[in-house]
């Protein structure tokens, strides 16, 4: 909802709107999680904002184009990066484990389940790096270079 971008947009936190609007941090938690709130909640936060009442009503649009800023595209990028990354994590233990479970059952003495674990770990370590920015080498930096 509105309400929450024109909170970030402020760098505040939910506890300080609470403190500046005089509504508790829970029905804040409620209006950002998409609840209608009443005219009372709408007019103090509206005050806290210095915006009328009838902006913070509007539902924008679907046709709508919406404004995002350079640095909230960066932060967005950023967080898709590493989720992406705890997603691939997360198939690389399962299937490992598994692999190993197979190797265990089958009983042929010889580890074999260590070399695909190997080789996908490395691309693990490799995606880790990246999307921690550790070593970013194909970042936008990249991207812009003109030589």
């Amino acid at each position: 909802m509105i309400i929450r971008k024109l909170r970030l947009q402020r760098g505040w936190s939910q506890d300080q709107l609470s403190q500046l609007s005089g509504l508790s941090v829970r029905t804040i938690q409620r209006i950002e999680g998409g609840q209608k709130p009443g005219l009372e909640s709408l007019k103090s936060l509206a005050a806290v904002f210095e915006i009328n009442v009838a902006d913070l009503e509007r539902e924008p649009d679907m046709n709508d184009e919406i404004n995002v800023t350079d640095n909230e595209k960066a932060v967005i990028e950023k967080v898709r990066a590493i989720k992406d990354f705890y997603a691939h994590l997360i198939s690389y233990v399962l299937v490992t484990t598994l692999l190993f479970a197979i190797n265990f059952m089958t009983g042929t003495g010889y580890m074999w389940a260590w070399w695909p674990a190997m080789g996908w770990g490395i691309g693990i370590i490799s995606h880790g790096l990246s999307a921690f920015e550790v070593l970013n080498f194909f970042g936008p930096d990249w991207e812009k270079k003109t030589d």
